[in-house]
């Protein structure tokens, strides 16, 4: 399956490929990171391989990462139309300026003109909400977007980092006002993030927003780098991110990725990023490459199929214990359906319900 093979994202016709190019490695201004030839060396060979989804943010490695595409957009004008530009707003570049970051009216417009000045481009295709802002009304955040969907300057809209409840009021509301609604959900998905799959991931679902996982390897963790056998010894750049995880339970993980990946004849990343792929709801991966090399061997993952016993094994390993009121679903079919099956469900009736000789009151 190359990148060619594209999928609308959520319920929209904008088309992207089933893996996105993640920018938040573009540039070395964090000490870390992929520097600006070989940025644009992967830039290059994603776009050869067929890909037209680039995702990044105002503030990834201080403004470089939008720079480093907008520079690649400007020596290559042919590819703007055919590219899907995605970029976030929300992070704030401007320490003692509370308006420089958020999600106000003001913070929006600033934020969307300079990301089209850094993105050499008079259009966003994707702006994502990067995260949640308590402290502005969502329905002050989804009139100022509205409005850069008229004036041209957005395509579509995205939302990253934020509650679910949250994000269906902001869709339901912007339904009934006539307002663009978002269209994509950006969260961090993996065999060793699986809680969004409580409120968020059903969320989606419901709503049609189209999944695109971040940190699908979880910053690095099953990139098959890390192993029983070196543990201690590899040293990861975001070792913060990485190290809390590196434990019992992920080398398990990484064990069981391994011995699936010597049955499929893959890698470890690979089949870890072709579970998330074979989630329900998820329509891009972001892939954050920080070396060409890597970039090759991520898209290796859409050639990888996993059966579904090798789904479930890996799925076993890692299955969330789900709060209230998830955890009390297991109960309703006997209390909803009387006794009877209903769309291949079964259970016995509850012992709350009628019996022969009862009478209802």
């Amino acid at each position: 399956m190359p990148l060619d093979h594209y999928v609308t994202l959520g319920r929209s016709g904008l088309r992207v490929s089933p893996l996105c190019l993640g920018a938040m490695t573009f540039g070395e201004d964090l000490g870390w990171g992929s520097s600006v030839e070989e940025s644009q060396q992967i830039i290059d060979r994603y776009v050869a391989l067929g890909g037209n989804f680039i995702d990044t943010a105002n503030f990834y490695t201080k403004s470089h990462s939008e720079k480093i595409i907008g520079d690649h957009v400007g020596r290559h004008p042919s590819r703007r139309d055919r590219l899907v530009i995605a970029t976030k707003f929300s992070g704030n570049l401007y320490p003692g300026d509370p308006n420089g970051g958020g999600s106000g009216r003001k913070s929006i417009v600033a934020a969307c003109e300079n990301s089209l000045r850094r993105l050499q481009t008079d259009y966003i295709d994707l702006y994502w909400l990067h995260n949640w802002d308590v402290h502005t009304p969502i329905e002050e955040t989804m009139a100022a977007l509205e409005d850069l969907v008229r004036a041209g300057k957005v395509r579509y809209l995205g939302v990253s980092d934020t509650p679910a409840w949250k994000i269906a009021q902001a869709n339901v509301m912007a339904h009934f006002r006539g307002w663009s609604s978002f269209i994509g959900l950006q969260i961090e998905y993996s065999l060793l993030e699986r809680s969004v799959e409580q409120e968020l991931v059903p969320m989606a679902l419901e709503l049609g927003l189209g999944i695109t996982p971040w940190s699908p390897l979880k910053s690095g963790a099953l990139s098959g780098k890390y192993t029983r056998a070196n543990a201690g010894q590899q040293k990861g750049d975001r070792g913060m991110f990485l190290e809390p995880f590196l434990n019992e339970k992920t080398y398990a993980l990484i064990d069981a990725l391994a011995a699936i990946a010597r049955e499929q004849d893959s890698t470890v990343a690979r089949v870890a990023l072709a579970w998330v792929h074979a989630q329900p709801g998820v329509s891009s991966i972001i892939i954050g490459a920080r070396r060409l090399s890597q970039l090759e061997d991520n898209v290796g993952a859409l050639d990888v199929k996993l059966t579904p016993a090798q789904l479930d094994r890996l799925g076993a390993l890692t299955q969330p214990a789900f709060g209230f009121p998830q955890n009390m679903q297991p109960m309703f079919p006997a209390i909803h359906n009387g006794g009877t099956t209903v769309n291949g469900v079964s259970a016995p009736a509850s012992s709350f319900g009628l019996v022969k000789g009862d009478k209802p009151y």
